[in-house]
């Protein structure tokens, strides 16, 4: 039985943290997200802890008040009659929930005394009855800490190199990884601790913003074949080392310096590491460092790259083709393949006869089940076949698995701005931004479903995060097509309409032959230039030569309503949907449609 559910939004999970914790102290079984177990599937978790939850907790914000799910649990909580409400930012609760009373957390700094708690814990206390112990008054979230919790902090490049920013990040991820495997440590999300990556912080300050009782930092130094790794454990409340080691080895011996990491972490914290779980953190899927740091390139090139530009997904198969040579047994290695491949078939002309990622996925299937990635190829080849039923299931299989996948939510995404479902791809999107910081692919998709449903203040919000990000990418890459477009949506929905009639121009001169470019264009013409003629002319040659998944996501997207009833556009459409094979019925052959899921 949970004495307290606590249900938030993402962003919110810094104050959701410290407000949980501090109920833990006073005596209450808290429950919130952190501790989904990795064998069961997320909602059936969710429902079982609301139904069980005495008191639920719903702390509203300008973020949560958008958020389903928030909306679904407090909903639940609502008919259950087990509502307690607080606000963190002064945001009113949205509707029915604002006919309720609401506790104001904002700028609650853990101090017990204040009206806002006393009125939060007071409600707790009449649903879920008298704690076992009270809460002390005047303490600060840093010291109401989950026992032994950690943070990971991204670890720093130091390679000289801004290209082996993927091996540092691909460092930080596993050890974080490895440490959530150990049931006696609280660890925060690989999203939250990286929102401080690249920034020069307070090790004392992040542990009191995230109640953790530790923080890991470091710094990774990569050349040629060696490796320096340096990386200190620092108590969160003295600010005191508590271990530190410096790691100057040979690149083949990358598994064994984190392992070295991890179990020197257990051991300084004297918290006890089980049989099993000694044995999940040496099973990384690959025993080959020239394998893992392979992998690591790929995936990075694989968010990063020119979305449109079809050397992205030629340069990912090529290096995982690599991969699964070395070590054919690399489960997430020939997942990525298979969306690589995918994405290549369908997205552009001409590949109509290539592998469409089917063999790749069902091989990483038959390695490792538990791959949630390796569900999305096969969620592409059911949906390009009109299958949209079993596409979804195998979206959901993908989310279900591992639902902090970047590859999970971005593809979910797409798939679901397809079939017109705009919240629940919104949703995902949020996330894939969160999971994925240089993503600036995602942040453009999210101003776009923003703008189609009418959300101009968050699509500017979304465009203004996005600008760093996209002059980033082109920085390495002074091409990169998707990024100039995206550039140029920012500047547009900020108003700087010269500046994004600049990058519009730069972009049509730089990659003319992008058709995803061309597309993303039309969206800010359309919206801020209300330009129906230079839409059109930048859509005709898209829907002339784009692929599959282009066409789909024309004839769904809300962001070209303007265009329906121009017969132009609906001539374009109607071409390109024959072209092909989506004109007439969404199946290419009544073959097609028995087609099974294996290679």
């Amino acid at each position: 039985m949970t004495d307290v559910f606590v249900s938030y939004a993402r962003p919110d999970e810094p104050q959701a943290v410290a407000i949980a914790e501090a109920l833990r102290a006073g005596g209450y079984r808290v429950w919130r997200d952190d501790e989904l177990p990795a064998h069961r599937a997320y909602t059936e978790v969710i429902e079982e802890r609301l139904k069980s939850a005495r008191a639920v907790v719903v702390l509203w914000s300008e973020e949560s008040a958008k958020s389903e799910w928030v909306r679904a649990e407090a909903d639940s909580a609502r008919s259950a009659g087990t509502l307690v409400q607080a606000t963190l930012d002064g945001c009113i609760p949205p509707l029915p929930f604002n006919q309720f009373q609401c506790a104001d957390l904002r700028g609650w700094s853990g101090d017990g005394a204040t009206p806002g708690w006393r009125k939060l814990q007071s409600s707790i206390q009449k649903l879920a009855g008298a704690p076992a112990v009270t809460i002390r008054t005047n303490e600060a979230p840093a010291k109401v800490t989950r026992g032994r919790s950690i943070c990971v902090l991204p670890f720093v490049n130091m390679s000289g190199d801004a290209e082996q920013e993927y091996f540092s990040d691909g460092i930080s991820e596993d050890i974080t990884t490895d440490l959530s495997k150990v049931s006696a440590l609280g660890v925060t999300a690989r999203n939250t601790a990286f929102q401080f990556k690249g920034q020069s912080c307070d090790v004392c300050e992040v542990a009191r913003k995230l109640a953790v009782s530790h923080v890991l930092e470091g710094s990774v130094r990569k050349a040629a074949n060696r490796v320096r790794i340096t990386a200190q454990l620092i108590d969160g409340t003295s600010g005191d080392h508590v271990w530190a080691e410096r790691y100057d080895r040979d690149l083949t011996d990358i598994f064994a310096i984190q392992d070295e990491i991890s179990k020197a972490i257990v051991d300084a914290l004297k918290v006890r590491l089980l049989p099993e779980e000694k044995k999940a953190i040496e099973n990384r899927g690959t025993a080959n460092a020239e394998a893992y740091n392979l992998f690591l390139m790929a995936r990075q090139y694989w968010i990063d790259g020119d979305f449109g530009e079809s050397g992205r997904e030629r340069r990912v198969i090529r290096i995982c083709t690599r991969v699964t040579e070395i070590d054919p047994d690399y489960a997430l290695a020939w997942a990525l393949m298979g969306l690589a491949q995918a994405n290549m078939r369908y997205a552009y002309t001409g590949h109509e006869d290539l592998d469409d990622g089917l063999a790749a996925a069902n091989r990483a299937l038959a390695l490792d089940p538990n791959i949630a990635e390796a569900h999305l190829p096969r969620a592409w080849h059911l949906a390009m076949l009109g299958r949209q039923d079993e596409a979804q299931e195998e979206v959901e299989t993908a989310l279900r698995l591992n639902p902090d996948s970047w590859e999970a939510n971005k593809e979910a995404a797409r798939i679901y701005y397809r079939q017109g479902r705009l919240a629940d791809a919104t949703r995902h999107l949020e996330k894939a931004t969160e999971l994925a910081e240089s993503d600036f692919h995602s942040r453009g998709m999210l101003s776009a479903l923003y703008l189609a449903q009418g959300d101009i203040e968050r699509a500017r919000e979304c465009a203004a995060k996005m600008i760093d990000q996209v002059e980033s990418a082109l920085a390495r890459d002074p091409d990169n097509g998707a990024a100039l477009a995206y550039g140029a949506l920012s500047f547009a929905a900020l108003g700087n309409l010269d500046r994004a009639r600049e990058w519009i121009d730069r972009a049509l001169l730089l990659d003319p032959d992008n058709m995803y470019m061309r597309y993303n264009l039309a969206w800010p013409v359309l919206a801020f230039f209300n330009d129906k003629e230079e839409a059109l002319e930048l859509l005709e040659p898209a829907l002339a030569k784009g692929g599959k998944t282009l066409v789909s996501l024309a004839e769904a997207d809300r962001n070209l309503d303007l265009l329906r009833d121009d017969p132009r556009f609906q001539r374009m459409l109607d071409s390109a949907k024959e072209r092909v094979g989506m004109a007439s019925r969404p199946l290419n052959s009544a073959a097609e449609a028995e087609a099974p899921l294996r290679s």
